[in-house]
């Protein structure tokens, strides 16, 4: 992980690239690049299918993000949900390199997985997730119940649920949202609520993508869409969040990479084109490393997905790396594209824009950082070197 400052959140901003190790969801690849490991035929055929389908998707408008869900389950690209976790994290990393609009990150890797968890059964359609205080009661009270006061317990676990959850991602292209909170006994659970029971405030992000804060007004929520959960799969819930972010930060810097070789490579000045300079040439180095760095990173929690006892530590690792390269990526990226990549004509805003957006979203560097030297703290000396090197 790298130790960078990164740039305030609040900053107010394709062709193939033969040094980039290449995001291995991209139809870009280079030669000999491939799909994520240990996938039969039959996945792979639905990745190549998914990589086609994604590659329009880019300068869809938001309105659009629901068909983007139905567009790759037509084409028979929609991953189910025991699909090996490589394949989703790689559909996400894609999803950022193309920008992608829509929950496809959110529903894959952290709605879904949270749902089998809690024993409910996933909707069929794109998912939104978040979490937050709310003021939650019983909706059926016992009043037999002869521990603590009246509304202490219920007589099943349905709830009525007012207050408001804040710049929820997509909540307006999915059909239910997973919502994590405090029950009325004090514990965590985890909720399933249509989106139509739910009022929208539309807001976006610096990228335009849709942040809308939601509103409940005494809402039903019955029983079966109602469940307790431990501690850990609350813990889940927020290191699964980070991974996505972290997976879609990881193909935005790739996207990045291949806009500014494919620019330095065209764009000739002082008779010879801007890769042609050291000084260029040394920028560019930099910029496919920190882009490598958040590849490698993500690539490394995917794989840990499988091992329950290292699944958190890879992703709190890859979260915190991913919104530490943010900076440097950007800063890169813009300063060899000049002032036309923060204009329309460019691509690059698409990515940028988004990568900005995108660390502060789910957690913050320092708030990943805290969670990592607590976790090395905790362990002791004898567990640090195991913990680097993964041994």
């Amino acid at each position: 992980m790298t130790n960078k400052k990164p740039m305030s959140s609040e900053n107010p901003m394709t062709s193939e690239n033969p040094m980039s190790s290449g995001n291995p969801m991209s139809g870009d690849c280079p030669a000999g690049t491939r799909t994520p490991a240990r996938t039969d035929p039959v996945t792979e055929q639905s990745v190549e299918r998914a990589r086609a389908v994604l590659a329009g998707t880019g300068e869809w408008p938001a309105e659009s993000a629901r068909a983007v869900w139905y567009g790759l389950r037509a084409a028979g690209a929609l991953p189910p949900p025991d699909a090996d976790p490589a394949v989703l994290v790689a559909l996400a990393r894609e999803a950022g390199y193309r920008s992608t609009p829509g929950p496809l990150a959110e529903t894959l890797l952290v709605a879904r997985p949270l749902l089998a968890a809690a024993g409910l059964t996933a909707p069929d359609g794109p998912l939104a997730v978040t979490a937050g205080p709310l003021d939650v009661r019983f909706a059926n009270v016992d009043t037999a119940g002869r521990v603590g006061p009246l509304g202490a317990g219920g007589t099943d676990d349905a709830l009525r649920v007012s207050g408001t959850l804040r710049r929820v991602a997509w909540a307006g292209a999915a059909d239910a949202v997973v919502v994590l909170t405090v029950g009325p006994s004090t514990g965590p659970v985890l909720l399933l609520l249509d989106a139509v029971d739910l009022l929208r405030v539309e807001g976006t992000n610096l990228a335009g993508e849709p942040r809308d804060d939601l509103v409940l007004i005494d809402v039903a929520v019955p029983a079966e869409r109602v469940r307790r959960i431990p501690a850990t799969l609350a813990r889940q819930a927020q290191w699964r969040s980070g991974l996505a972010r972290a997976a879609l930060i990881a193909g935005a810097a790739r996207r990045c990479v291949d806009l500014t070789i494919a620019h330095t490579g065209s764009r000739v000045q002082f008779g010879r084109p801007l890769s042609h300079f050291q000084a260029v040439k040394q920028e560019e180095a930099r910029l496919i490393e920190e882009a490598a760095l958040v590849g490698a990173a993500v690539e490394a929690a995917a794989a840990a997905l499988a091992d329950p006892d290292s699944a958190e530590f890879a992703a709190w690792v890859a979260a915190a790396q991913a919104c530490a390269s943010v900076a440097e990526i950007t800063r890169i990226a813009h300063q060899l594209h000049g002032a036309i990549g923060f204009t329309e004509l460019s691509r690059l805003h698409l990515s940028t824009t988004r990568l900005w957006s995108w660390r502060d979203e789910d957690g913050t560097e320092q708030a990943w950082a805290r969670r990592i030297g607590r976790r090395v703290v905790e362990d002791g000396s004898d567990r640090l070197w195991p913990l680097v090197t993964g041994a």
